[in-house]
């Protein structure tokens, strides 16, 4: 995987800034929004095959600029690998199924997992799912982590969870 979760958000995010945000008071004018705590768990998944497990908590804000919803995350593998960073989700409801994509630099410290590059390390996903009536989502997650060439080593990281989501 590459950048291409990356891609994704940005076009999907501006592609909704266009359509339904760029009236006034602006396309990145900041609105309430829902804010979530979201916890997953699932395999950590280096050159094709499963090394391992994470355990990820996420907080979205709650307020979103345009339609990018701010948020942090910090992920622990069973390897002693650790993820900590910020960044911004976009999410897509189709009744009540949805689609969120999401885009978060972030700093890796490595445990006994294997070496992906520098302690910079971007994280981008999709996750899928469906959101209760009482505001509870569930999810899938897959979600991919390098450094954008800005080191020689960049194997790339990915993992691929079961998320729940809770409105705060």
């Amino acid at each position: 995987m590459d950048g291409t979760f990356a891609v994704l958000f940005l076009l999907a995010g501006a592609a909704d800034m266009g359509i339904n945000y760029c009236g006034d008071p602006g396309c990145v004018a900041a609105n309430p929004a829902q804010a979530r705590l979201a916890i997953s768990y699932g395999d950590v998944i280096f050159q094709e095959k499963k090394i391992g497990h994470e355990v990820y908590a996420r907080y979205d804000l709650g307020v979103q600029y345009g339609p990018f919803q701010p948020t942090v995350g910090l992920s622990v593998s069973d390897k002693g690998d650790t993820w900590v960073g910020g960044g911004a989700a976009w999410t897509g409801y189709i009744d009540q199924a949805y689609i969120q994509l999401h885009l978060m630099p972030g700093f890796h410290a490595q445990g006994r997992g294997p070496q992906i590059g520098t302690v910079l390390e971007f994280r981008s996903g999709v996750e899928l799912g469906y959101e209760a009536h009482n505001g509870i989502r569930y999810g899938v997650s897959y979600d991919h982590r390098s450094n954008a060439e800005l080191s020689e080593t960049n194997p790339g990281l990915e993992t691929m969870q079961f998320r729940i989501s809770f409105p705060m």
